[in-house]
């Protein structure tokens, strides 16, 4: 049985749809980034109020973690998967290939390519059309 996963991904949430034999199911994980953008990020004009904020670098490895945290939870879904097609907008993409080729059991990648904002009909129709042009039928 033959299954196929599509990703669209940004570093601020990921739609993963499986397509197999047995039809289509769609999951979406959020990355919490936001959260931390937003908590982190403080503006104050009293005197030495410098001292009592966190770096950049404190930010910086704060960002890291939760993309790790991310990605870690992505790939988790893409076992046993025959192929991975992954679109998006950003970086993201790139990173998540990246992290992918990096794992021993990584899947075969179809193809990565730019994508903007979509629906999800519209993803789940282009992941579709990119296997069935690719000869690995859906």
């Amino acid at each position: 049985m033959a299954k196929r996963i599509g990703i669209w991904i940004d570093h601020k949430r990921a739609v993963i749809l499986t397509v197999s034999e047995n039809g289509e199911h769609m999951q979406k994980i959020e990355s919490g980034i936001e959260h931390l953008r937003l908590r982190g990020v403080s503006r104050s004009r009293a005197p030495y109020s410098a001292q009592y904020q966190k770096g950049d670098d404190q930010l910086d490895k704060q960002y890291d973690g939760y993309l790790k945290k991310y990605y870690e939870s992505v790939i988790g879904h893409l076992h046993d998967a025959d192929a991975v097609l992954i679109l998006g907008p950003g970086e993201a993409k790139v990173e998540l290939k990246k992290r992918l080729e990096r794992e021993k059991t990584c899947p075969p990648i179809s193809g990565i390519f730019p994508a903007d904002k979509m629906t999800d009909r519209q993803f789940a129709a282009k992941v579709r059309k990119h296997f069935q042009e690719a000869g690995e039928g859906v």
